[in-house]
């Protein structure tokens, strides 16, 4: 072809086709170098493409899969992060560790037949349906096991199969096991917490911090509790000691320090492994201390002879009628040890007189009674950090009748730590101060107290309680050196609508020392059984009573209250000291 007609053509051809032509091939470039400098074109797009390839293998090969990435981290983040809680000393009660979670990606899964055999013969407890049903929804994502142990992971690692995979997540643990369990509660699969301290912290902002992303375990300090591990650990296992002996169907019990509020110790027998959720959904393994809510018979004359003290219109040597029976109507109220005599205040609480308890709440008069109890934090619902907590049962109608049984522990039932924050008042100087169980200071629990009582009143409640350690009802749980004292209280149980004698639920109330008194020790035995060294008696002062003596042994010491010996009685070192103050 002649130039003439090759420069026709190439007039004709538009001016960018020939602009690139001519960057690519200059000019008068002949067909065969055109052809080379194509094929090395198609080689140098070829080898760029085939690079990215390789490159996007060795990320994944490296740092795997970035989406899987994300979603772990949003787990972890969004779902799972707890801060640690600890005890008052620093010990961990429960914290998180990372365990790898089983999950399946239907749409990516080949042969789900083959998948669903390889898995159920590796993780056994696997439900086939179950999975058969999950694995073959259009989801892109599904969990099959939560919580597998590493050497699970490990087996399912080796199967290979498409679309299987694991995520990390935060699982919930309590080194402890059973010991505060009530307390710590426990958490749900998605480790949100469902019961005790752990649903405190969901409710108390931890919830909205996970749905805000900073719930991470770097952003969390420990949560700090009143409980001391030590004394947690002797006082379950004197209970669970006298839980067995006894015969007993549950076994309760707790320490408090009287002049913060704080809960140092609390069991309920029987109790759970929060590592195994399962035993919490059994109805008998409730928190009888704050869920259950009991008739805490004679126990509750301290509140009675407190009443009648601070009013003024008794004293501690005013007679009262106990020379037989008191009549009401068509009941009779009577004494277990009939003294068949006056008897004065101090008689009627070491001997714990049904009769005396019943004519001095009289004397007060209905509205009083009502009145003193209501100061007392007795007939209101007592609200903690513990989500679980019950209402006081009280008279559909208060009349004088009811005055009269509940001056001795019957007609009214609560929360027994509702009791123990009153009896802390009537022992503390006379303040009532709001329970606790996290952490605090006298200076802070002064902040939140109230005077209820006299302090004159207190110094006689804490004589008449150590009195009863030295010639009542509680001499079984004297403890040499610690100068103890306390209140028995047996209640008859209700069994279809009425009392049964041979059904009585147990309590003993200690303080220590009693001439200034740090902690209250509560011992609760339901339902405890006669036996030849009890003499076929099971009122409290043949079991809760020698119980308690043996938990005061243990956690004395650990509490940091040093022996004393040779102390006067209490006529002399308490009454004597509360008269030269007045």
């Amino acid at each position: 072809m002649s130039e003439h007609v090759i420069g026709i053509a190439r007039a004709a051809e538009p001016w960018h086709q020939r602009l690139v032509r001519g960057l690519l091939y200059g000019k008068n470039v002949d067909r065969a170098a055109r052809a080379r400098a194509r094929v090395g074109l198609c080689m140098l797009a070829f080898g760029a493409l085939y690079a990215v390839i390789a490159l996007r293998l060795v990320m994944f090969a490296v740092i795997g899969d970035s989406h899987g990435g994300r979603r772990t981290a949003a787990q972890d983040a969004i779902a799972t992060a707890r801060p640690d809680i600890v005890d008052r000393n620093g010990q961990i009660l429960a914290t998180d560790v990372k365990a790898p979670s089983l999950f399946g990606e239907p749409r990516r899964i080949i042969d789900k037949d083959e998948a669903i055999e390889l898995l159920t013969a590796t993780l056994p407890d696997l439900d086939t349906g179950e999975v058969r049903d999950r694995l073959s929804s259009k989801k892109g994502f599904v969990w099959l096991k939560r919580e597998i142990t590493p050497r699970q992971q490990k087996d399912i690692h080796r199967l290979g199969i498409p679309g299987i995979g694991f995520l990390r997540e935060n699982k919930r643990v309590y080194p402890n096991g059973v010991d505060v369990a009530h307390l710590i509660g426990l958490v749900n699969i998605d480790n949100q917490g469902i019961a005790g301290i752990e649903k405190w912290l969901d409710t108390n902002g931890l919830a909205d911090l996970h749905r805000a992303g900073f719930a991470t375990d770097r952003l969390q300090r420990p949560i700090e509790l009143a409980v001391d591990l030590r004394v947690e650990h002797a006082l379950r296992d004197e209970l669970a000691k006298a839980k067995e002996h006894f015969k007993a169907k549950a076994a309760s019990g707790l320490v408090s320090n009287v002049k913060t509020g704080e809960i140092v110790a609390m069991v309920s027998l029987p109790d759970f492994d929060p590592n195994n959720p399962k035993e919490a959904n059994d109805p008998d393994r409730i928190n009888r201390l704050t869920t259950g809510v009991y008739e805490m018979g004679s126990t509750f004359k301290a509140f009675t002879l407190a009443m009648a003290l601070d009013s003024g219109k008794a004293t501690l040597n005013s007679m009262w009628d106990a020379r037989g029976p008191l009549h009401y109507g068509r009941f009779k109220i009577h004494d277990d040890h009939p003294l068949g005599r006056f008897i004065n205040t101090k008689e009627v609480f070491t001997y714990s007189s049904n009769v005396g308890a019943a004519r001095m709440a009289l004397a007060q008069g209905v509205e009083a009674h009502q009145a003193f109890l209501r100061k007392m934090g007795q007939m209101t619902r007592l609200r903690t950090e513990l989500p679980e907590s019950a209402s006081p049962i009280l008279p559909r109608k208060w009349g004088e009748l009811n005055t009269v049984t509940i001056a001795f522990g019957h007609g009214i039932a609560v929360a027994p730590l509702q009791a123990v924050m009153g009896i802390d008042a009537l022992v503390n100087g006379g303040y009532l101060i709001p329970p606790t169980f996290l952490k605090r200071s006298e200076e802070d629990a002064m902040k939140l107290a109230k005077r209820v009582i006299k302090p004159e009143t207190s110094e006689k409640m804490r004589f008449l309680m150590r009195l009863n350690a030295e010639v009542g009802t509680a001499r079984k749980a004297d403890v040499k050196g610690y100068y103890v004292g306390g209140k028995t209280g047996t209640a008859e149980k209700v069994i279809n609508g009425r009392y049964a004698k041979k059904k009585v639920l147990n309590a003993f109330t200690a303080i220590l020392p009693a001439d200034n008194p740090k902690y209250q020790l509560l011992i609760m035995l339901d339902e405890p059984q006669p036996l030849k060294e009890t003499y076929g008696f099971i009122t409290s002062g043949w079991n809760a009573v020698p119980t308690g003596g043996k938990v005061i042994a243990r956690i004395a010491p650990l509490l940091g209250i040093e022996p004393r010996f040779d102390l006067p009685p209490s006529e002399r070192l308490i009454l004597a000291t509360s008269r030269a103050s007045q």
